[in-house]
């Protein structure tokens, strides 16, 4: 979400076609609410085969409310999807129309009093910026940089009924937040967070409100996994999902959803160029439980950084082969600190000084940690604070195993 007025780039067998055969039971008297159910079913039977797809222009969310931007709606691309044995698969149409009641538009107001040099009481409560969410359970998932250091802020489900919701958990860390709403509509049933990591080439859907043209649908492929993002509190965003679907201003905290109509992750931004992120779906369910339980939620915290071992840094090491991440530093009361051997500056390329004589971690717990990103996404999502983990690194030529015991990250890093 971008302040109001302001523009910015972030550096990182039961389906035919389009529609529904019936259902047993459907045609005697079912329900709407039953219907949409064993409709969902069908889905999530029918959905998750992968195509080749190419977007447009990436954001992330925006300021200022589109309040004068109303039934505007994107045109679901409804080509279908096929398998290899030629039956017709979900198409964006249908995934859009079992889902888009679970997708809401945030609305975040913030006065003018909190602004840089305006004087207290002068000025009206104005919109702050407009964001996306989804309904988890029973509950609304969105990410933290829309929401911020709000309270309670505004949901706009399709019913175009306005509702408030109590922000209850926020984390900077992985930029997710967790808000409850009462009177949720009838229509929500919720999306579910994926259990698995997505395939890359995998036809994904982002659905939100991109520029305030709420109940958008944009399509397009999976273009890589375990990415990291940028974060403001100096570390990194780990095991994120890149795409090409178009996001834009508005879309931040929504979906991106495969054909099952599994959120695969939650959109974070766009980086222009058909690139754009989401914090994985993996990610999410480890954090929003806790969100929304206590609040908060702790990370595992190693306290080292590191530099990857690139052939140049192998041949200045001696070692056999370029893997692993070589340890440059440590916090001196970290829980990493008098455990590693850190590196010390040696022969430059280019005038770039090759760091020599580190540890290089090659496994966590049997996990290999092949680069920064691994190194990463294994902490996050395989650790926790007050756990003792098994390190293997590679010292003076020889292979050897550290024992520590992690710790909860700080609020900011001290590198």
């Amino acid at each position: 979400m971008l302040p109001k007025g302001t523009c910015a780039e972030l550096p990182k067998g039961a389906c035919a076609g389009a529609r529904f055969i019936p259902l047993p039971g459907e045609e005697r008297g079912m329900s709407s609410d039953q219907s949409r159910l064993a409709r969902r079913q069908v889905l999530k039977r029918c959905g998750g085969v992968s195509v080749t797809l190419l977007g447009v222009a990436a954001g992330s969310g925006t300021g200022a409310a589109a309040s004068s931007i109303s039934e505007q709606h994107s045109t679901a691309v409804a080509s279908s999807v096929t398998q290899d044995d030629g039956d017709t698969e979900n198409t964006p149409a249908d995934v859009y129309d079992e889902y888009i009641d679970d997708v809401v538009l945030v609305n975040v107001f913030g006065g003018l009093d909190d602004e840089p040099g305006v004087p207290e009481g002068d000025g009206p409560e104005t919109p702050a910026g407009i964001g996306s969410g989804f309904v988890v359970d029973d509950a609304v998932v969105t990410n933290h940089h829309v929401v911020r250091e709000a309270e309670t802020v505004e949901l706009q489900f399709r019913d175009e009924q306005w509702r408030t919701a109590d922000v209850v958990g926020t984390d900077i860390h992985s930029d997710l937040a967790a808000l409850e709403v009462d009177d949720l509509p009838e229509e929500t049933e919720g999306i579910t967070l994926a259990e698995d990591e997505p395939t890359v080439g995998e036809e994904v859907l982002a659905l939100g409100n991109p520029l305030g043209l709420d109940a958008s649908i944009s399509q397009g492929i999976v273009s890589g996994v375990n990415r990291s993002l940028p974060s403001p509190t100096g570390f990194s965003i780990p095991a994120a999902i890149q795409t090409d679907a178009p996001v834009n201003p508005g879309n931040s905290g929504g979906p991106l959803v495969d054909l099952s109509g599994d959120a695969v992750g939650v959109v974070f931004a766009g980086a222009g160029q058909t690139i754009g992120f989401a914090i994985s779906a993996a990610l999410a369910n480890r954090v929003v439980p806790s969100l929304l339980e206590d609040g908060s939620y702790d990370h595992p915290y190693l306290g080292v950084s590191v530099a990857p071992v690139s052939p140049i840094v192998a041949e200045a090491n001696d070692l056999e082969d370029a893997r692993g991440v070589m340890v440059v530093g440590t916090v001196s009361d970290g829980p990493a600190a008098d455990v590693f051997e850190t590196a010390e500056p040696g022969p430059t390329v280019d005038g770039v000084p090759v760091p020599v004589d580190g540890d290089v971690i090659v496994a966590i717990d049997d996990t290999e940690i092949p680069s920064q990103e691994r190194l990463s996404s294994t902490l996050a999502l395989e650790t926790e604070p007050d756990e003792t983990i098994t390190i293997d690194v590679l010292r003076d030529g020889d292979e050897e195993t550290v024992e520590l015991t992690l710790e909860e990250r700080p609020s900011e890093t001290d590198f």
